[in-house]
């Protein structure tokens, strides 16, 4: 397991949680990944970049989405993603600890915002984690496709298909 930047006391007391790749591994064999993403409500954006910069982290560049890269003082990028999604609250409520007990997007939500990315790699994270996921977890996942995305209903089962054909292959 990779060693992340702890910033649980630099966010302490604001809802976040982690995203992209590094949260895939609370719901699948961890893979490689070169920076750390975070998802904060876009609200608290002034306080999250305020108090990184006090801990020494510097802004690199904004986004083409809502956020902004910056580099930690060891040098590792962070990705803090600017949220206002109609899930996001419960989402922040509700987060799930990975294996090093940081807050992670639940499954239900880190699938949704990996398919509205559409981007290949996420794409492969959907299917690999579906893949991983038993019955129950499935069934809040595709609750919340439903709830959020239905327009995403059968490319979710699809998804889900390929992900545990995918899985019983390499067993």
């Amino acid at each position: 397991m990779h060693d992340w930047p702890d910033l649980r006391q630099i966010f302490s007391g604001i809802p976040w949680v982690i995203v992209g790749g590094v949260a895939t591994r609370a719901y699948m064999p961890e893979r490689m990944t070169q920076d750390i993403d975070v998802l904060v409500r876009r609200a608290d954006q002034e306080v999250i970049l305020t108090r990184l910069q006090q801990n020494g982290y510097t802004i690199k560049q904004k986004l083409s989405i809502p956020g902004y890269t910056l580099i930690a003082p060891d040098g590792i990028e962070l990705d803090v993603l600017l949220g206002e999604q109609d899930w996001l609250n419960e989402a922040l409520a509700n987060p799930t600890e990975d294996a090093a007990r940081f807050p992670v997007l639940g499954l239900p939500y880190l699938i949704l915002m990996k398919m509205e990315s559409s981007r290949g790699r996420d794409i492969g994270d959907v299917t690999t984690m579906l893949g991983w996921a038993d019955a129950a977890q499935l069934q809040v996942v595709r609750k919340a496709v439903a709830t959020y995305s239905p327009q995403d209903n059968d490319d979710l089962e699809s998804l889900i298909f390929i992900g545990q054909q995918e899985r019983n292959s390499s067993t």
